[in-house]
């Protein structure tokens, strides 16, 4: 089933008919895979005298066993009616290995992209905007715009670390994620932990043991403890205005004149006019061609000597960026799909760029490269990469931990002699290398130690998820029944400990988050 799988997911394009028949396979595998896990619970693994008393459970799995094997003789008869795949499963994956090569160690994997594309002056002229010399007056605020992939939330996190201006300046720092689906009381929370401590957080709420946690309760103490500081919090993503005053009414207070400093980013230009004046707006820029070319450069791990000797590649190298606008996310997405790829076969990647992404950079278009680069990847580190999506927005993931869960859930799997651990960080390492996660704590080594999604990225991870039934996110302010073939189900939000204990037993989830 799971080559079947792999050879329908490289040629399925827009076949609706194969697409459907491919969901009911990959439904039917995860009903096999969760019969035979209950039967190693209730059977295999049992002494004799056990097995005579699960007689009962052991009937009730054969008629599911039988159940299936019906299921299974439709889906292949339904194959075969239709002529979906082909019965020599083995030519096709041997011409879609033709066409798709292993992934390749390239001298990209770790690099300081932000650095390479010139964001050293954007961050300069921030700095510059944010007079953070100045040591009075009511807190700044500067709001960064641009459309999504543009490196608003890049320029934001350098300006944030940066060591000269911020962190010898600012003894309490806050970094927040505000996004379309924040909750208040959880983001409240986060700025408590970060500005003031985690033990502090746990004493307030051992302060209101007893009674439900209010927004107003976590906001009045913030108002009382940052009238006097001197702070420098950077909002990221901010949506709505609302959002916006709930946050002003905490953090800018007429009191307070000790030069604080807020960032805050936003691809809405119209909510930045709503909430400072046009001189307080950095309106973020595409790369310069010579910076973005040098960025596809880096990350297919070629040089401008390579394209001075080879009249071809310049030219395809030019076209590719022009067609990607000069975004910095596009340029990362394509130059991590052309780092696995013989040069060759270029041409037919920049055939597959959206065209719309050159004449209307929207993100729509922006997903569609996304959703291309997901196309390219093998059918292991899809399923890694789709993993992610139990995650909440902007969640620093450490890279052992997900390793471990990968290795848990059987998406990795190591050859004889192969320690399965090595593997999985490879396979972790793959999708840094084609910019599907990004790098977020890096020891004195250079070894990247957690990672992060980009908003578009997890966008179109999440809808893919759902499209698959390989992850079903429930929200604050999501009801209803789950009642599709889940594998995974995760609860994001304050309200998550609702869901939880009201949750029914449930045939379709295999897991919950």
């Amino acid at each position: 089933m799971q080559a079947f799988l792999e050879v329908a997911e490289t040629i399925k394009k827009e076949d609706v008919l194969l697409k459907v028949w491919a969901k009911q396979v990959r439904d039917l595998s995860y009903n096999i895979e969760d019969c035979l896990s209950e039967f190693m619970v209730h059977v295999g693994s049992q002494s004799f005298l056990r097995r005579l008393m699960k007689l009962k459970d052991r009937h009730r799995i054969a008629i599911q066993i039988r159940n299936l094997k019906i299921r299974v003789e439709e889906v292949s008869i339904r194959n075969t009616c239709y002529n979906l795949i082909r019965t020599d499963v083995s030519g096709d994956i041997d011409e879609v290995n033709s066409h798709m090569e292993d992934l390749r160690n390239h001298s990209a994997s770790n690099m300081n992209e932000a650095e390479l594309v010139g964001f050293s002056k954007p961050k300069g002229e921030m700095i510059k905007l944010m007079d953070v010399n100045i040591k009075d007056g009511v807190a700044k605020v500067v709001f960064v715009v641009g459309m999504g992939g543009l490196g608003k939330t890049t320029l934001a996190r350098k300006t944030y670390e940066s060591k000269e201006a911020i962190l010898n300046n600012f003894s309490y720092r806050a970094w927040i994620t505000v996004s379309q689906t924040f909750s208040k009381i959880e983001m409240l929370k986060d700025m408590i932990m970060q500005l003031f401590g985690d033990e502090e957080l746990k004493r307030r709420l051992k302060e209101l043991k007893g009674k439900i946690v209010q927004v107003d309760d976590l906001a009045s103490y913030l108002k009382v403890n940052l009238q006097d500081k001197i702070y420098f919090i950077v909002l990221n993503d901010l949506w709505s205005i609302d959002a916006w005053r709930l946050i002003k009414d905490i953090a800018i207070h007429s009191s307070n004149i000790k030069g604080s400093r807020i960032i805050v980013t936003t691809r809405d230009i119209g909510l930045a006019h709503q909430c400072t004046s046009e001189s307080l707006i950095y309106h973020i820029k595409p790369l310069q061609i010579e910076e973005a070319t040098n960025l596809l450069l880096r990350k297919t791990g070629k040089t401008r000597k390579d394209i001075e000797n080879d009249e071809d590649m310049r030219t395809l190298v030019s076209k590719i960026v022009k067609k990607c606008r000069c975004l910095p996310l596009a340029i990362l997405a394509i130059g991590g799909m052309l780092a696995t790829k013989a040069v060759e076969m270029w041409g037919s990647i920049y055939k597959e760029i959206p065209l719309e992404l050159e004449s209307n950079p929207s993100l729509e278009a922006m997903r569609r490269i996304v959703t291309l680069s997901y196309s390219h990847l093998s059918s292991h580190l899809k399923s890694c990469f789709l993993y992610l999506s139990i995650f909440p927005e902007d969640f620093e993931i450490k890279r052992s931990r997900l390793v471990d869960r990968w290795i848990a859930e059987g998406f990795v799997t190591a050859g004889r002699g192969v320690n399965v651990v090595d593997v999985g960080i490879r396979y972790f390492t793959e999708l840094m290398n084609r910019n599907m996660i990004q790098p977020s704590k890096v020891n004195i080594e250079g070894i990247v130690k957690s990672c992060r999604v980009h908003d578009i990225m997890r966008d179109v991870m999440v809808s893919i998820s759902g499209d698959e039934n390989f992850v079903h996110l429930v929200r604050d302010n999501e009801a209803g029944t789950i009642e599709a073939n889940y594998r995974h189900v995760a609860y994001h939000g304050s309200t998550c400990q609702k869901y939880w204990h009201g949750l029914e037993p449930c045939s379709v989830i295999n897991n919950v988050w």
